[in-house]
């Protein structure tokens, strides 16, 4: 028994979980996954299942039309799904592509201008998904439309003109949306993207096991929709939204939803900069940011 749990046994298993879990290790397996691969496949999958579901879809008719897909149209919930958790994948893999990039090249190996317009390609496809989540048009999507109008007409001098140009729900219900999701979030994403992106191409055979658990998943779980329910008085907004959620609690629109992530994304924007010390500056701010997301995020989870 000595033998089994002696401190040199013990020092010896340690070093070896160490060796394991150390972060060169760490960083070899981050950068092993073909995270920008799979990226474009998850996208290609959310285009094809997103016109099969633009077909069915009416925004002047939102949650009608979303909800009735599911009884209607032949496999309906099985596209509306597929659309849904394919968008998500795609959000978090470009995520994770950034962060490997990162990780792999700091700083960044490329032009401050090509680095910029990758950073700024970030905010777009969280605006992609996240105007997805509004043209549900249930609970969720309706109150995640109203904050963000708020939050974009807050914007000084600036704010009816981008409302115009990105919502104007109150106006014309969800027709902006509507268009900007389908066609131009995802021209101003490709215009910004296209010179990093051109570079990858998609092994489909590499990715025959994420396409298969996507499809098979989407089988079986139904991509959410959230009707009104009486008597809930706090609706929760996407995962990637509960933090900017909460911080709209306490401090007024313009700085919860414009001024603290434009920080951020500007501090992600200064890591292509030529000087180090403001590279290590930003890197510090940008660690500091996400600390405080996620706290706001686990936050606003729990409240609802």
């Amino acid at each position: 028994m000595w033998s089994i749990c002696s401190p040199a046994r013990l020092k010896g298993s340690a070093s070896a979980l160490w060796s394991t879990w150390s972060p060169s290790r760490l960083k070899e397996a981050l950068l092993a996954v073909r995270w920008g691969e799979k990226s474009l496949a998850s996208l290609y999958v959310s285009v094809l299942s997103g016109l099969v579901v633009a077909f069915q879809y009416d925004p002047a008719e939102p949650f009608y039309s979303a909800s009735t897909m599911d009884i209607l149209v032949p496999f309906g919930a099985f596209w509306r799904s597929l659309h849904f958790f394919a968008s998500q994948l795609f959000v978090l893999f470009s995520l994770a592509h950034f962060t490997a990039t990162l990780v792999e090249r700091w700083p960044p190996a490329m032009a401050f201008g090509r680095w910029l317009r990758l950073v700024i390609s970030l905010p777009v496809i969280i605006l992609l998904l996240f105007t997805g989540y509004v043209l549900r048009g249930d609970i969720t999507g309706d109150m995640a439309g109203r904050i963000a109008e708020n939050i974009t007409l807050a914007v000084p001098v600036a704010g009816n003109w981008l409302n115009q140009l990105f919502f104007s729900i109150a106006g014309e219900g969800l027709k902006r949306v509507y268009a900007n999701h389908l066609i131009g979030l995802g021209i101003l994403w490709g215009a910004l993207s296209w010179e990093h992106v051109k570079r990858y191409k998609v092994g489909w055979a590499r990715q025959g096991g994420l396409l298969l658990f996507l499809l098979a998943f989407c089988l079986f779980v139904s991509a959410p929709l959230d009707q009104e329910k009486l008597g809930v008085f706090h609706i929760s907004g996407p995962w990637f939204f509960l933090g900017l959620q909460e911080l709209l609690r306490h401090i007024p629109p313009v700085w919860a939803g414009v001024v603290y992530p434009a920080t951020f994304v500007a501090a992600l924007a200064l890591f292509g900069a030529a000087r180090e010390r403001v590279r290590r500056w930003a890197l510090i701010y940008s660690l500091l940011w996400l600390g405080s997301y996620l706290l706001l995020s686990l936050v606003g989870y729990f409240r609802s």
